[in-house]
C-alpha cells in the first residue's frame, strides 16, 4: 500500500507534518512498515479541504490530528483487513 501525503503550502499550514508523524507512528505501532511505503507529495490538488493524503489512488481530504484514527482505521487498515 502507498500513502502519500501533501506537503504543499495549504496543506503543511494545516498541520500536514503532524500528520505524517501520527502516520508513521501508526504504521509501527500496526507493524505495517514492510506493508506500507509513506511518501510526500507536494500539491494533490485538494488545497480548500485540509490536509489531504492519497492511499493506493484515493484522495482524502481534511485529515488532521483530531480525525486521524479514525482515518487510519477506514483508509488503512480496514483494506488491508487488519482491526484497530
Amino acid at each position: 500500500m502507498e500513502i502519500a501525503v501533501c506537503v504543499g503550502s495549504s496543506c503543511h499550514i494545516r498541520g500536514s507534518y503532524a500528520v505524517i508523524e501520527k502516520l508513521r507512528e501508526a504504521v509501527a505501532r500496526y507493524g505495517l512498515e514492510d506493508e506500507v511505503a509513506l511518501r510526500a507529495a507536494f500539491c494533490l490538488g485538494r488545497c480548500t479541504g485540509g490536509v489531504s493524503i492519497q492511499v493506493d489512488g484515493e484522495i482524502i481530504s481534511g485529515v488532521s490530528v483530531d480525525n486521524f484514527d479514525e482515518v487510519f482505521a477506514r483508509a488503512v487498515l480496514q483494506r488491508m483487513g487488519k482491526h484497530a
